[in-house]
């Protein structure tokens, strides 16, 4: 198996992570060292929080200009799949920008709560490889108030409120708003189905 690296950007999900590859039978470094990460066949980019931290971090270590012009296969997993738009209304942050579009915050209505929390149903998009095996009307699990509309990237739809963008994917890059680490079997799946792709 390739070499897998977790990128630290502060992202406090980074043992649930490591350890849902490690499910896979797979066992990935954590790192926030450059040349570690720029050696790495393969980058996952957690985050829960906030985006405009985990930008600081990604400059801070020096990283997101690599980021932007790498063509490794890169996940990012909730704010880290946020970060790799091109902006956030989530304290007016400038992400990546490797994505076209920007992330906004889930509007509010009656009966809609945010945070949005918990499992909701997957509708497919697109055909791709990294949804081999997920079944149209899958669940995954959700922690955030803030996301991606309209994005011509988008690969999975899941509604709160109004639709937005579960899972994105363009080039080496694909990013889930929801967490595969804790979505049980399906989550799994997503998770195998990356370390398998091979970009085109």
């Amino acid at each position: 198996m390739s070499s897998l690296v977790i990128i630290d950007a502060g992202g406090a999900n980074l043992g649930s992570v490591r350890a849902a590859f490690q499910r896979l039978g797979v066992e990935p470094e954590v790192s926030r060292d450059p040349a570690r990460i720029a050696a790495a066949d393969r980058l996952v980019l957690p985050g829960v929080g906030a985006a405009a931290p985990v930008m600081a971090n990604l400059r801070a270590l020096g990283i997101d200009g690599f980021l932007r012009e790498t063509r490794k296969p890169l996940l990012g997993i909730c704010i880290g799949m946020q970060v790799l738009f091109e902006r956030s209304d989530e304290g007016d942050v400038q992400g990546l920008g490797i994505l076209r579009g920007e992330v906004r915050r889930l509007p509010m209505a009656e009966g809609i709560r945010l945070p949005h929390m918990g499992w909701n149903r997957l509708r497919k998009c697109m055909v791709s490889p990294l949804l081999d095996g997920i079944t149209d009307a899958a669940y995954a699990y959700f922690v955030h108030s803030y996301g991606v509309i309209d994005s011509a990237n988008t690969m999975l739809e899941t509604r709160h409120g109004r639709a937005f963008a579960a899972a994105v994917t363009h080039g080496n890059v694909v990013g889930a708003q929801f967490h595969p680490e804790r979505s049980s079997a399906l989550g799994a799946r997503f998770l195998r189905n990356f370390l398998e792709w091979q970009p085109t």
